[in-house]
């Protein structure tokens, strides 16, 4: 597999997705819906790829006219208007086909092909052919002859269309495709969440799944989807335990947390889980180690009013802030990572993931995230510890039904508890994997000093 020679997007995340990149001299198609990006992905491969030698010949069909597609084509970071009649030959099909028909379309592309020698083939849109010919039989013939002109030239061809799923097992350039790249936009609640998604690769491995994508100025920006499938290869944790920074939560789940564990703290709102992820923080940096916060919730003024409350230093903190707000979670991890790779840190909060299960598409990859992030922190010897909200005020159901617990090393229960004359905080740790835990409720306040406790463990 390794020795297939690739093509290069010249965006990374993408060729990993492709396993490297797309095999060279190849008929790809790229399919979807109208908007999805198509077009701006075949130009993208184009413009990064074509030279004087082997140039690229781009035939537009029935779509949209070929000054359109060259004028909004300019508004791409990418484009080069200077390689346009140089390494980039624009045609319209559009009128031959009117005219004459789909045979003098073949004999338009296949002059083409003699005279620029292309090494780059793109017909947008491949489908629109389908309405010039007289019967599905002739279309096949169509396709057929092209493949065969193709296959005896290196030539790297990109067919696109609008095609349905249905259409993917009955479509003849289908059949000849090596690779086929589906492009989606779907709405999620108010948002539109954009997947791509790889059919089909010949002769090559691929990443499954759908994999989230933007759209700019700079083209089709990939997001490959997080999916940790485990490690057999050993790693080395340190075998002593670091301190939460409350020193009865470290008495009540055994002497500290274990490093490269993952901590789940889940509470009402109001009840101090950002608070304790913020004293977790603090007493790592105070022991040299670069921290990041990781806020959903909070954008670093109010986080620097919090530490401004309780008098607290929070400098040596790297705050990682994106609003909940049309975030897509695949992008929010990648780029979380990256500060990780430039920071070393050895501490992470994330605040909260609540919000991340807003923003992923369904349950199941929601805990593929959670999951996968855990191990990928673990084999760096990061400490993870993840803020969750519930909506039970005095018990942990809450906690129960998300299913994410048994994803987590340790899991801490904040809860409300009401008695005749008030309302107190209360704090019951509900699991440590590996080490024995305290098994009573302890009740705590929220001081000027943080979370403070008074008093001993009460019976769960």
């Amino acid at each position: 597999m390794n020795d297939i020679e690739r093509l290069a997007s010249g965006h990374e995340p993408l060729d990993a997705v492709l396993g490297g990149g797309l095999p060279s001299n190849a008929i790809n198609l790229v399919v979807g819906l109208p908007g999805s990006g198509k077009t701006t992905l075949a130009e993208q491969y184009v413009f990064h790829n074509a030279s004087a030698a082997r140039p690229a010949l781009y035939f537009t069909t029935a779509s949209e006219p070929l000054e359109k597609l060259i004028r909004y084509g300019q508004r791409l970071s990418f484009f080069d208007i200077a390689a346009v009649g140089e390494s980039v030959f624009y045609d319209d099909l559009g009128p031959t086909l009117q005219r004459e028909g789909l045979q003098a379309a073949l004999d338009r592309i296949v002059a083409g092909l003699k005279d620029r020698r292309p090494g780059f083939l793109i017909i947008d849109s491949f489908k629109a052919l389908q309405t010039y010919a007289a019967d599905p039989l002739e279309f096949r013939r169509f396709v057929i002859e092209l493949t065969g002109r193709i296959s005896a030239m290196a030539i790297n061809s990109f067919w696109i269309g609008e095609y349905g799923v249905d259409e993917i097992a009955s479509a003849p350039e289908f059949a000849v495709a090596d690779a086929i790249i589906a492009l989606d936009a779907h709405r999620q609640g108010d948002r539109t969440v954009r997947s791509l998604q790889v059919l089909k690769l010949r002769g090559s491995g691929f990443r499954s799944g759908l994999h989230t994508y933007r759209l700019s100025s700079d083209g089709l920006s990939v997001f490959p989807r997080l999916a940790d499938l485990g490690s057999e290869v050993a790693y080395d944790l340190s075998p002593r335990r670091i301190s939460t920074g409350i020193d009865t939560l470290d008495e009540m789940v055994g002497g500290g947390l274990w490093p490269g564990s993952a901590t789940l703290i889940a509470g009402p709102s109001g009840s101090g889980k950002t608070l304790t992820g913020l004293q977790f923080l603090r007493e790592g940096a105070r022991n040299g180690e670069r921290v990041i916060f990781a806020s959903l919730q909070e954008n670093p003024s109010q986080i620097a009013r919090v530490g401004r409350g309780y008098g607290w230093d929070l400098a040596g903190i790297d705050i990682f802030y994106r609003s909940p707000v049309d975030i897509y979670i695949d992008e929010w991890v990648y780029e979380l990572l990256s500060v990780v790779d430039r920071t070393g840190a050895k501490r992470i909060l994330i605040d909260s993931l609540s919000d991340l299960r807003v923003a992923s598409p369904d349950q199941t990859r929601y805990h593929e995230y959670v999951y996968s992030l855990g191990q990928r922190c673990s084999r760096l010897g990061i400490t993870l510890f993840m803020t969750h909200e519930v909506h039970d005020l005095f018990g942990d159901a809450g906690v129960v039904d998300s299913q994410i617990s048994h994803l987590s090393d340790n899991v801490i229960i904040l809860r409300y508890l009401l008695t005749p004359e008030t309302v107190k905080r209360a704090m019951l740790v509900l699991k440590t994997r590996g080490t024995e835990h305290e098994q009573g409720i302890r009740e705590y306040a929220i001081s000027d000093r943080g979370i403070t406790f008074a008093g001993p463990a009460l019976p769960s």
